[in-house]
């Protein structure tokens, strides 16, 4: 038992002294805050931006969301109501109840271990980050309030946050997206949209999420956007009337809202929303509460397939050309643009850009400007 515990302190020990040069560059590079909303409270819990991923201390979390905290000899285990991970000493990796190991940086902060956010999608929670109202909220089945709810209820705080600075400094935003999946390739599309920690929205089909439901839980757990796309992708059954386009979206947000509990208000109808999306259609769409989302990069990854030089150059060349808006990237869930992926991520996060999702209370780009 002696000897235990002796190794045990020894491991602690070299851990602590192998991140303080680690943590000393984080702090001098000033990184941003926002308040942790848990459930339907918002929290003292500084939440601290760094490398588009948000941090907090492991013990106040523990302490918000009731979790277990367990010191083995290679790592933390750490226990929720409905799941269970362990933070490794290597401080990069973690390990699922299932044995499968994933990566999760984690650091010390004067004497606290961090830990992301995210890392609660596997403990039973999800995650609702609306940057535009300063909300970073972990929630489970124990919240009774909506997002829209506790955004109202906290309001002042949440102003009170934003105003004095914390958020910090943001880059340029990208958002990507990706339409047409899931697919057979998205669970590798996910892991390049991880090794980069770069996050998007993912307008689908509701054939395909029912073919490939365990992709849609899996990116909605990692923190991408879900979107929809409809169900059959035929010009003529998705734009005979202002009617069948409705039922299509429909009937694809209750396949989305049966596989993951949740629905979406975010639309990118087939082929975009020009010329066939008239006023009649917006309006039967956009009436029901739905936003319509086009985009202003093209990567015309359908039209080239497997040339990646011609798509990395269209779209560098089209986000370049972007003089006031955001770069809206259109892109296909399938595997010939898994091959231009990372040197697309790489180019733009070295350019300084932040990917960020699309979100239900940002102003719709679409061809259309109708902003609904």
């Amino acid at each position: 038992m002696f000897k235990k515990k002796v190794w045990l302190l020894f491991i602690v020990f070299f851990v602590c002294a192998g991140l303080v040069r680690e943590i000393d560059s984080v702090n001098a590079a000033g990184a941003g805050s926002l308040k942790l909303g848990v459930n339907d409270k918002l929290t003292n819990i500084n939440a601290v931006s760094i490398k588009d991923t948000y941090f907090v201390p492991l013990r106040d979390l523990s302490l918000e969301t009731n979790l277990v905290l367990t010191l083995h000899a290679d790592g933390i285990n750490v226990k929720g109501n409905n799941g269970s991970i362990r933070l490794m000493n290597d401080r990069s990796t973690a390990t699922l109840l299932n044995g499968k190991k994933i990566s999760l940086v984690t650091f010390l902060e004067n004497g606290r271990t961090m830990v992301p956010v995210k890392m609660t999608t596997h403990l039973g929670f999800s995650i609702s980050y609306k940057p535009a109202e300063s909300l970073l909220r972990v929630h489970n089945s124990g919240a009774k309030l909506s997002d829209t709810a506790f955004v109202t209820q906290h309001k002042k705080a949440l102003q009170a946050n934003a105003t004095t600075g914390t958020t910090g400094k943001k880059g340029k935003a990208v958002y990507l997206s990706f339409d047409d999946g899931p697919s057979a390739t998205t669970s590798q599309l996910l892991d390049i949209l991880a090794k980069y920690n770069a996050k998007a929205t993912f307008f689908m089909l509701g054939p395909n999420m029912n073919e490939h439901a365990s992709q849609v839980k899996r990116l909605v757990n990692e923190g991408h956007a879900p979107g929809l796309h409809g169900m059959t992708h035929v010009k003529d059954k998705f734009y005979a009337s202002p009617t069948s386009a409705l039922k299509e979206m429909n009937n694809d947000n209750a396949i989305l809202k049966k596989i993951t509990g949740q629905s979406t208000t975010l639309i990118r109808t087939p082929y975009g929303s020009k010329p066939y999306l008239t006023k009649p259609f917006r309006d039967k769409l956009l009436t029901q509460g739905y936003h319509l989302w086009d985009w202003n990069v093209d990567s015309e990854d359908w039209r080239y397939k497997n040339d990646s030089n011609s798509i990395y150059n269209t779209v560098m060349r089209e986000v370049h050309s972007l003089k006031k808006s955001a770069p809206v990237i259109l892109m296909h869930d399938q595997k010939a643009t898994l091959k231009v992926l990372p040197r697309i991520l790489e180019t733009l996060k070295k350019e300084g850009y932040e990917f960020h999702i699309i979100t239900s209370d940002m102003t719709p780009n679409n061809f259309w400007k109708d902003h609904r």
